[in-house]
Formats: C-alpha cells, sequence, structure tokens
C-alpha cells in the first residue's frame, strides 16, 4: 500500500537541488527536437525521394541505427563528457545536408544513406539526465520523484512534439523545418554541456572503474528488465495498429493519446508517493497488471474498452520505467548507469519495431480482435519468461540480508544485479 511521503520527495524540492533547474530545462530543449523530428524527416525525404515508400524505409533505418547504436554513444558520452557536443555537432551538420540534398532532390540512394548517417549520431539526453538526477538526489524517494518528474516530462515532449512538428511544417516546408531541429539541437545541447560544466555532477570519470565499466549487460539480473521493456513496447504497437483497424485513423489518435496521458498522470502520482515492497519486484508486478489491461478489448470488443486499456496500460508503462530506472541507478556501478539507461530506451524502441511489424501481419490475417489477444498473450508470456528473476532475487536477498542505502555511501557487500 502506498503512503504520502513528504518532505525532500516533492517535485518542488527536486527543482530546488543545486543546478536542478537549469539542467532540466537544458535536457528538456534538446528532448524537444527529437520530439519534432519524425514527421519533418519522414516528409523531408519523401520531397527528396518522390517516394513515401523509400521515405518510410529511411525513415524507419534512421530509427533503427538510432536504436542500436544508443548505447555505444552514451558510454563514450558517460566516458567523456566532451563526447556530448562532438556528437551534436556532427549530427546537426547531417540534419543539414540532409535538408538541403533533399530540397535540391539529389539521387534517392544518396538520400537514404545521409539519413543512415544521421541515424549514428544523436547525442544521448535521458539516459544522461537520469544518470545526472542519480547524483543530484539526496535519497531514494528523492530519487523517485526526480525520475518520475524527468519521465513524465519527457512523456509530454513526445506527445506533443509531433502536433508541433506537423504545425511548423504546415507554416513552412519540410526541409525549413528539419533545419530548425538541427538549431534546436546546438542549442539544447550547447546549454546542457555549458550546464554540465557548472555542475559537481556533470564532471567525466576520475577512476579507473569509470574509465573501464563493466557492461551492463553482463549483469545478470538487467537483461531481463530489456526484456520486459522490449514487451511493453511491442504490446503497445500491437494494440494501436488494432485500433486503427478496427475503428479508423481518427478513432485511433484520440485513443492512442490516452496512452501518453495515463503515462504522465502514472508517473507523476507514483513520484510523489512512498510505496511499500521490494522494488525488484515491481516491473513484474506492472507488466503483469498491463496483462490484465490488454485482456480487456480482446474480451469486450469496443473502441471504450481499448481506450480504458490504453489509458491504464500507459500508467503501467512509465512506471515500469521509472522503476527500471531506479533499479539501475541503486544496483548498476557508476560509469555503466548511462550506457544502462540507452539499453533501456533501445530495447524500448526496437519493441516497437518489431509489434508494428507483427501486428500488420497479424490484423491482416487474423483481424483486430486476434491481436489484441495477441498483445495480452504477448505480455503474459514474458512474465512468466521472468517470473525466475523475482524468485532469484528474494533467494539472493534472503542469503545476503543486504541494507542498501542511498543516503551515504553504498552497502558494503554489492547487489548482484
Amino acid at each position: 500500500m502506498p503512503h504520502p511521503d513528504r518532505g525532500s520527495a516533492s517535485y518542488r524540492a527536486v527543482l530546488a537541488l543545486p543546478h536542478a533547474r537549469n539542467l532540466f530545462a537544458a535536457a528538456m530543449l534538446a528532448r524537444l527536437c527529437y520530439g519534432l523530428l519524425g514527421l519533418p524527416l519522414l516528409l523531408t525525404l519523401r520531397e527528396g525521394t518522390g517516394s513515401y515508400a523509400v521515405a518510410g524505409t529511411a525513415t524507419g533505418l534512421f530509427g533503427l541505427v538510432t536504436a542500436l547504436l544508443g548505447p555505444v554513444r552514451a558510454r563514450w558520452v558517460e566516458r567523456r563528457r566532451t563526447a556530448l557536443m562532438l556528437l551534436a555537432v556532427c549530427y546537426a551538420l547531417l540534419l543539414c545536408t540532409l535538408a538541403a540534398a533533399c530540397a535540391a532532390r539529389v539521387p534517392a540512394p544518396l538520400a537514404v544513406c545521409l539519413s543512415l548517417l544521421a541515424g549514428v549520431f544523436p547525442p544521448p539526453v535521458g539516459p544522461l539526465m537520469r544518470t545526472l538526477w542519480g547524483k543530484l538526489a539526496t535519497d531514494e524517494a528523492q530519487r523517485q520523484c526526480a525520475l518520475s518528474l524527468d519521465t513524465a516530462a519527457e512523456s509530454t515532449v513526445f506527445a506533443l512534439g509531433p502536433v508541433l512538428g506537423g504545425f511548423l511544417v504546415a507554416l513552412g516546408s519540410a526541409p525549413a523545418v528539419l533545419t530548425v531541429c538541427a538549431a534546436m539541437v546546438i542549442a539544447g545541447f550547447g546549454w546542457l554541456a555549458t550546464a554540465l560544466r557548472r555542475s559537481p555532477v556533470g564532471g567525466g570519470a576520475t577512476s579507473p572503474a569509470a574509465v573501464r565499466p563493466q557492461s551492463p549487460l553482463r549483469a545478470v539480473q538487467f537483461p531481463p528488465l530489456l526484456v520486459l521493456a522490449l514487451s511493453t513496447a511491442a504490446a503497445l504497437s500491437l494494440a494501436e495498429i488494432a485500433i486503427v483497424a478496427a475503428w479508423g485513423a481518427v478513432t485511433a489518435g484520440v485513443l492512442t493519446t490516452l496512452f501518453s496521458v495515463g503515462g504522465v498522470l502514472g508517473g507523476l502520482v507514483y513520484g510523489r508517493r512512498r510505496w511499500r515492497g521490494a522494488l525488484w519486484r515491481r516491473p513484474l508486478l506492472l507488466v503483469a497488471a498491463a496483462t490484465v489491461c490488454y485482456t480487456l478489448p480482446a474480451l469486450v470488443y469496443a473502441a471504450a474498452a481499448a481506450g480504458a486499456a490504453l489509458l491504464l496500460t500507459g500508467a503501467c508503462t512509465d512506471v515500469l520505467l521509472i522503476s527500471t530506472y531506479q533499479l539501475v541507478d541503486r544496483y548498476l556501478p557508476e560509469g555503466s548507469r548511462t550506457e544502462a539507461g540507452a539499453w533501456v530506451t533501445t530495447a524500448y524502441n526496437l519493441g516497437v519495431s518489431l509489434g508494428t511489424a507483427a501486428g500488420g501481419v497479424l490484423v491482416d490475417r487474423s483481424g483486430p480482435p486476434a491481436a489484441f489477444g495477441a498483445t495480452a498473450g504477448l505480455l503474459g508470456v514474458c512474465v512468466l519468461i521472468c517470473a525466475p528473476w523475482t524468485r532469484r532475487r528474494r533467494t539472493t536477498d534472503a542469503e545476503r540480508n543486504p541494507a542498501p542505502s542511498r543516503s551515504g555511501a553504498k552497502a558494503t557487500t554489492p547487489e548482484p544485479f
């Protein structure tokens, strides 16, 4: 059962932490360029190549390269903060080059190659900011509040970004808006880099362990979290395609907005309260709850049932991500947390891609009701696969009897995460 948490764990107290507002505002501007990018990039490639098929393929490959190389970029930035602006400058220059090339209608293969190359360089902002919150916060309750605020703000940006991007394209042209996105990259990450230099928590690695940290993938308890993140993203994509096929694009737009609303509200409520029970159990319980929610439209085939399911699963998904970031911050060593956060993002984005591909095939062959059932079934299978992780954590904790504390030094006995 939750109970209100007072004192240091309030959103006002989190933003009052030294350097927090400057870092958070800079990170939000950097995130805004990512929220805006999708539609201008697609339409710019469409204008340059003359084909929606080529533009869609190039945009999809851009997203795939961005997701797969995210942990590599995060590891580099975590080891060397100067890499942040180097990535930002390369990324902005490539976006401007792509915009100019498509405006000049260069050959389609060149435009596709430029988009692929641009996907190599997007600087990490979400994983980096969440690592900084872990350093800024003074206790576990405040850390939970900070991560919840950060996740809710990020969800808001990515929900409103496409709307703003479409509005700007309507006022001007897609290549011009893509150039604006490039300018926002320089402005946002320049501000963030300056804030990092002025903040004591923004320094680079200072110890040999931080120079060559162990990969988070080698921590045996970390991959199950990636499986849960991937499965929830795939389930969302499956459900969205089923909704479009069942009730049309307009209804789908309204219903999928409920997912973002539920995520923001759920994250804010979660961050403001202290919750009993082991933190490492929460991801599995949240995915189990999302499984039950997705069962609703499979049993009651109606738009209202699908909307209720998306609202509730939005809350479950955002809280799942927040609790995953908490586990990363609590149990992974300093020097590998930014990379771990990037792996979570990569898993989620890959889940979206896989769910979209599978959803299209499933809807064509079996219809929307079967897709809703498959969505719940997918999550249920993942819960069963990852359940041994919870039992292993319980056994290990009972053997070691740890008493972790983030208000001072870490526990002398490391957690097997």
